[in-house]
C-alpha cells in the first residue's frame, strides 16, 4: 500500500510537470500550426535563470521564478518577431530546421556561459518535508506540482474556451485572412499566444527541475518526450495534453519502480501501442 501511494504521488507529479511544459508546445503546434522544437530550450532557460536567482542572487524561490518567467518571455519576444514570424504557415520541414537550429544555439550558449554541470533550484522551507494526512505523509513539493498543474490546466482552458482572446485566437487559426478583415490583429494574437506558451515552458522547467534535471542538453534530452505528450494527447487539446501527460507519467513511473533496469522501455512501448491505436491522438479520436 505504501509503495502504491508513492508511485501514485510521483507519477502524478511527473505527469503534471510534463503537462505544464508540453501544453505550451501543444498550443503552438495545434493552434498556431508551428512545430517549435526549441520549446524545451525555453524551459531550460527559465530553469537556469531561476537557479541563478536563487543560488547566486539569494532571491526567494517564488520571486526568482516570476522574474525567470518574465525574462524568458522577454527573450522569446524578439525571437517570435524576427524568427518565428518568418515561418508561420511555412512547410513543416522549414519549421523543424529553424527551431532545431535555435535549440542547438541555446545549448551552445548555455554550455559556454554556465558550464556543463547540473543546476539546482533550492526549494523554500515550506515546500520541503511532507504533510501528514493520517494514513501517510505526502511530500509537499509533489503536492505543489500537482496543484499547480491543475490550476494551469483550468486557467488555460478558461482562457482559450471562454474569453474574448480565445475566440480571436481560434478565429485567427481557422482563417487568418478573414480574421484580419474582421479587425482581429492576428500578429498580436500569435505573439501573445507564443508568450503564454513560453511562459508555461519556463514555469515547468523551474518547478520540475527535481524531476527533469537542468543541464545544457536539457532541450535535446526531453524534446522527444514533450512531442510524445502532444502527439498522444492531440495537438491543441488541453484535456488531451493533461490526460496523456498523466497517463505517460503513471506508465513511466510505475515501470521505473517495478523494473528500473528497463529504463524508459515501458514509456516508449506505451507510446508505440497508443499511437498505433490512436494515430490522430486520443483527443483526435474522441472527436
Amino acid at each position: 500500500m505504501e509503495t502504491l501511494a508513492s508511485i501514485a504521488i510521483d507519477a502524478f507529479a511527473y505527469g503534471t510537470v510534463l503537462f505544464i511544459i508540453s501544453i505550451g508546445l501543444s498550443v503552438t503546434l495545434g493552434l498556431m500550426r508551428v512545430v517549435n522544437l526549441a520549446h524545451g530550450a525555453f524551459a531550460m532557460i527559465g530553469g537556469y535563470l531561476a537557479s541563478y536567482g536563487v543560488t547566486e542572487l539569494r532571491l526567494h524561490y517564488f520571486v526568482a521564478m516570476i522574474l525567470a518567467i518574465v525574462l524568458t518571455i522577454l527573450i522569446a519576444i524578439p525571437a517570435e518577431r524576427f524568427l518565428y514570424r518568418k515561418i508561420y504557415g511555412a512547410p513543416e520541414l522549414t519549421q523543424v530546421l529553424m527551431t532545431i537550429g535555435i535549440t542547438f544555439l541555446v545549448i551552445g550558449v548555455t554550455n559556454y556561459v554556465a558550464g556543463p554541470t547540473l543546476k539546482t533550484i533550492p526549494l523554500p522551507d515550506f515546500l520541503t518535508g511532507a504533510v501528514d494526512i493520517g494514513f501517510r505523509a505526502l511530500p509537499k513539493q509533489r503536492l505543489f506540482l500537482i496543484v499547480t498543474g491543475m490550476v494551469v490546466a483550468a486557467g488555460l482552458w478558461f482562457l482559450i474556451e471562454k474569453t474574448n482572446f480565445g475566440i480571436k485566437l481560434r478565429a485567427a487559426v481557422d482563417n487568418a485572412n478573414m480574421a484580419q478583415v474582421l479587425g482581429i490583429r492576428t500578429q498580436v494574437i500569435y505573439a501573445v499566444s507564443f508568450a503564454i506558451a513560453i511562459g508555461l515552458a519556463a514555469m515547468g522547467g523551474i518547478i520540475g527541475s527535481e524531476l527533469l534535471p537542468l543541464d545544457p542538453y536539457y532541450a535535446m534530452r526531453y524534446m522527444v518526450v514533450f512531442l510524445v505528450v502532444v502527439s498522444i494527447g492531440g495537438a491543441g487539446s488541453i484535456p488531451g495534453a493533461l490526460f496523456s501527460s498523466l497517463l505517460l507519467g503513471v506508465i513511466d513511473t510505475t515501470g521505473r519502480y517495478i523494473a528500473p533496469e528497463f529504463g524508459e522501455f515501458f514509456f516508449y512501448f506505451a507510446v508505440i501501442f497508443i499511437v498505433t491505436l490512436f494515430p490522430r491522438g486520443l483527443a483526435g479520436r474522441m472527436k
